[in-house]
């Protein structure tokens, strides 16, 4: 099995499960105890509720006092989401930790994660833009705007899945070799964001 394929359904399911619901505050019941599919699940649940996160800032009259709340929940769900996109890029270190890269191997321009961390994002925009392209009380035009962007998407995805799996193929057979960056992000670190560092310190 290629691993797009793996993901696809998980995704799928993640999606699908908090729809049922359809509330942020719904807490997540992953069906995998641990590996890569519960990873995998948790990806997906995580960019799901950020995506309604994102939703709800942008209604225009939301109170100002719970706008600043649902911004640092999203400031909290970019850094969750960060940090589980490396731990699926140290399985796959693991995974290929003994693969020899050809002499002339290169470098790929965005890691394995990051690649189905677009998947997984995707996956997002697939199931929204399908709602909309099926809502009864929207217009024609909006209706035929949707089902053609929702083929552009389906086939964003097809493209996407192959450049996955050649990419793991290619990592496989020593034709890539990948490195994996931390995303170091300062603003989160209180020795590295002025405001933080110098209010603990005042």
């Amino acid at each position: 099995m290629k691993f797009t394929e793996l993901c696809q359904p998980i995704f799928e399911a993640a999606i699908n499960d908090y729809h049922k619901t359809d509330c942020v505050d719904t807490p997540i019941h992953n069906p995998y105890a641990s590996g890569i599919q519960h990873d995998l699940y948790l990806k997906a649940w995580i960019d799901t509720v950020q995506w309604h996160f994102e939703d709800i800032i942008r209604d225009p009259d939301i109170d100002p006092s719970a706008a600043l709340i649902l911004k640092r929940r999203i400031d909290k769900s970019n850094q969750d989401r960060t940090d589980l996109v490396e731990r699926i890029d140290s399985y796959f270190l693991t995974l290929y930790k003994n693969v020899k890269p050809n002499a002339d191997a290169t470098i790929n321009t965005e890691s394995p994660a990051w690649a189905i961390d677009r998947l997984s994002i995707l996956a997002l925009k697939i199931y929204h833009m399908k709602e909309q392209s099926e809502r009864v009380n929207a217009s024609s035009d909006h209706i035929e705007r949707c089902q053609t962007k929702l083929k552009v998407l389906l086939e964003q995805q097809k493209d996407l899945s192959t450049a996955i799996d050649t990419l793991l193929e290619d990592i496989e057979t020593g034709h890539k070799y990948m490195k994996v960056y931390k995303q170091m992000k300062m603003y989160n670190d209180t020795d590295t964001n002025p405001i933080l560092y110098n209010k603990k310190n005042s």
